[in-house]
């Protein structure tokens, strides 16, 4: 669901758990929440697209998502030339098809904006 305001918001479900993606537009960035179940912030990674590499820096670390997170964040920062900021909840760790999952609808929603 898009709002004129930039806010994104999409339910996903992947392998019987239910997840909620929420994208704010910045005009130079965007902040990406996933939750899973509450919505709460959680672990949070920040990037900044800055030449050939972005430089990426971690704010409250994961327990378990931590390259999810990196990944999603720089994957951001790149395409848009700005800064990704990406936050996640998640109750247990993520099986890798359900984090491929997840990036892909994110990364859709970002293309489709």
């Amino acid at each position: 669901m898009t709002s004129p305001n930039g806010f994104f918001q999409k339910m996903v479900n992947l392998e019987s758990r239910s997840f909620s993606l929420q994208i704010q537009k910045f005009e130079n960035g965007y902040f990406v929440s996933v939750t899973e179940s509450s919505n709460k912030i959680g672990s949070m990674v920040i990037s900044l697209a800055a030449g050939p590499t972005p430089i990426t820096t971690t704010i409250i670390p994961s327990r378990s998502e931590a390259l999810f997170l990196k990944l999603i964040a720089e994957q951001i920062s790149t395409r848009i030339k700005g800064i990704a900021l990406v936050s996640t909840f998640i109750q247990k760790p993520l099986e890798s098809e359900t984090a491929k999952a997840l990036m892909s609808e994110i990364m859709e929603m970002i293309d489709n904006e």
